[in-house]
This record gives C-alpha cells, structure tokens and sequence, in this order.
C-alpha cells in the first residue's frame, strides 16, 4: 500500500489572491505597510503564526498574534463573500477521484491550513471520504518539520519511504525529505522550479495528468 499526500493551498487549490489580499488588510488595519505580493506567496504554506513571524523578521515590535488573528479572520470572511475565487487547479479533482479508486493508494493531506479550512475544502468540493489521514496546522508543527508526513504514513499504516508528498513550495520538499518520503512538486504553485529542485523534488509536475506515471517511475504506486 503506498500513501500519496497532497499540500492543499498552491497544490490543489489556487488560493493566492485571498491569501494576498488577507495579509494585506491584517497588516494595514494595524498601521503597518502591507507585504508585498512577493514576500507572502514566498511564505504560503507555513503556519499562520509562522507566516505572519517570516514576514515581520526584520521588526520586532510587529503584534505577532494579532497580525495572525486579523489574517484568519479576513481569509474566512473572503472565502465565505466568494468561495468561487478560490478554485481548484486544473485536473485536481480528476486525480484525487482516479488515484482515491485504486486499491493499492491511500490519500492525505498535508497542509498549513487549520481543521476549520481543511473541513470547508472538504465540504467546498465534494471530498469526504477521499483522503485518509488529514494534517494541519493544527496538529503538527509547522512545514518543512517532517511531523506531518510521519503522522500521515502512521495514521495510514504505511512506512515513510512509501509515501510521497505533492507540494509546490520548498516548505514542503524539505518536509518530505526530512521524513524519508518523496518529494514532487508542481509547478503551478507559488515556489518556483529551481527552488523546489534545490530544496530536494526528485521531479516537477507541469500538470496532474502527469502524476500517475511519476508515482510509477519512483516505484510510490505499486504496478
């Protein structure tokens, strides 16, 4: 049995403008100059504490918390005014039903996100029942620490080395690599190519009709 996990912002679901635009208003509701678009697609997959810390390192006396606070509470009150502008990539929800059919794979998910985001895309595209273990934000120390691909392989019953995580930052190649999964990457997201290489991919997606030959050519899915 092999276990493929999937990251869900920049991987399955194109969520960077709401995530722009929430870290955006929570730093201007506080007085302080908004990240750039740059600075925060750089930061996409790390917890919201850790995000919020990256992007205030060089000022100490940023309200850490608050900043935090307010970007969940602008991301949830976007994606409740407009659930349609964060869509799903192109072939995501193909593969997930393809892969979630065969008898040899299990699915997970690896993600930032908290319990109340990971259930919302659950119930926003039709997904309970798909994926077998589910780590967020909430229940493991934050991307590249490897805990949330070691809880997935525990909780699906299956080795490390037989899982094989699917992200688009090198947050998540780095995490995969510390626990002795397989790392691929995509190249839709929001890291670019040469980075995802350098943080460890052994190979980048240009599309999801591409993973089911990826998973065979790495001995992930077995024949």
């Amino acid at each position: 049995m092999k276990l493929v996990i999937f990251d869900v912002d920049g991987t399955l679901v194109d969520s960077q403008h709401a995530i722009v635009a929430a870290m955006s208003e929570a730093y201007l509701q506080h007085g302080l100059p908004a990240p750039t678009r740059e600075a925060v697609r750089a930061i996409v997959g790390l917890s919201v504490a850790e995000a919020v810390a990256e992007l205030s390192a060089e000022a100490s006396d940023h309200p850490l918390e608050a900043l935090g606070e307010a970007f969940k509470s602008s991301f949830m009150d976007r994606r409740r005014r407009s659930p349609d502008a964060m869509p799903l990539y192109p072939g995501a929800l193909e593969i997930i039903e393809a892969l979630a059919a065969r008898e040899n794979v299990l699915l997970g998910l690896a993600t930032g996100n908290s319990r109340r985001g990971v259930a919302h895309f659950l119930d926003r595209y039709g997904l309970h029942g798909r994926f077998v273990t589910r780590q967020t934000a909430d229940d493991a120390p934050s991307k590249p620490h490897p805990a949330m691909v070691l809880q997935a392989a525990a909780e699906a019953g299956v080795a490390p080395q037989d899982a094989a995580m699917i992200g688009d930052t090198t947050f998540d190649m780095e995490m995969a690599r510390a626990a002795g999964a397989r790392a691929i990457g995509v190249s839709w997201g929001y890291h670019p190519r040469d980075r995802l290489l350098a943080a460890g991919a052994e190979t980048i997606l240009d599309s999801f009709e591409e993973l089911p030959g990826v998973l065979g050519l790495l001995n992930v899915e077995a024949a």
